[in-house]
């Protein structure tokens, strides 16, 4: 992992397009069964233009694209903050810059600004995380 560097950009993961199986098959797992999320009439009752997607499906997104590189097992910090809603069709890009280097115990560590953005550049999802480097 010698590209880890601070400064250094993550290669880019597209998501999406976003669909209503994803939604509801993220309701499902999560037992968040909210209607906004998957009825488009209740959604457009409260003023939204359709019904819109878990907020934390994203930070899953998010996850799992920073997981995919550094594995499950050496999460030590995950935070996000939701910026934007999520319709159906949104295609996601998530990305990661490396914040910093750094020894937390005898364990060396990497820490990330994390991004994930619509196509349109709209940042959706921002946050940071800290994973063991093995």
């Amino acid at each position: 992992m010698s590209d880890l560097v601070p400064g250094a950009r993550l290669p880019e993961r597209v998501f999406g397009p976003v669909t209503m199986t994803d939604i509801v098959r993220y309701q499902g797992a999560s037992g968040d069964l909210n209607p906004m999320h998957h009825d488009d009439e209740l959604a457009r009752s409260a003023g939204y233009p359709a019904a819109f997607s878990v907020g934390m499906l994203g930070a899953g997104w998010l996850a799992a694209y920073c997981t995919d590189r550094f594995g499950e097992e050496s999460v030590r910090r995950f935070r996000t903050r939701f910026t934007q809603v999520v319709y159906r069709g949104d295609r996601l890009i998530a990305s990661a810059e490396v914040v910093r280097l750094f020894e937390q115990g005898e364990e060396q560590r990497v820490e990330l600004a994390i991004r994930l953005r619509k196509d349109d550049g709209a940042l959706v999802v921002d946050g940071s995380a800290e994973f063991a480097l093995t």
